[in-house]
């Protein structure tokens, strides 16, 4: 399995991941429209396929994680903790100091992972998801504190 920065050629496979990994997915169009903002960034991880992807936006010391997309058939083999690793890596060095995301409060394999990272609730979106959940905010400080826990998501 390989981490690489994502390019436009990526954008279809992209558009898949991100089809079979939530309900409300992005099409290429959209993810085009992401990728094309100012400070974002995409990686990807690979081996016979694109399995999953990262984007982050970093304005000034604070980065955004905007979505972290993992295929189903991919999940719980660490792949979401190496995108999540090397991309927060990559905004620390370039000037992050922080980093936010918003996360399903019922998401628990993805909770888990941010807080073995050292996220914390930092606010609460009501009924936020098409499906009603709420979206919890959650910060961390960069670089990352990686916890003692072997699950992965």
């Amino acid at each position: 399995m390989i981490i690489r920065m994502a390019t436009m050629d990526d954008l279809s496979a992209l558009a898949d991941v991100h089809a079979r990994a939530f309900a409300e997915s992005w099409d290429e169009a959209s993810l085009k429209s992401l990728l094309s903002g100012p400070g974002v960034s995409a990686h990807l991880a690979e081996d016979d396929e694109i399995c999953g992807f990262i984007l982050t936006r970093v304005a000034v010391d604070e980065a955004e994680i905007i979505t972290i997309a993992v295929s189903p058939d991919r999940r719980q083999r660490g792949i979401a903790s190496r995108l999540l690793d090397n991309a927060l890596a990559r905004d620390a060095a370039s000037g992050a100091i922080r980093v936010f995301l918003e996360v399903a409060s019922q998401n628990v394999p993805a909770r888990s992972l941010y807080e073995r990272r050292g996220f914390r609730e930092v606010g609460r979106r009501r009924a936020y998801y098409a499906d009603g959940d709420d979206a919890l905010v959650l910060a961390a400080g960069l670089p990352l504190v990686v916890g003692n826990s072997e699950k992965t998501l």
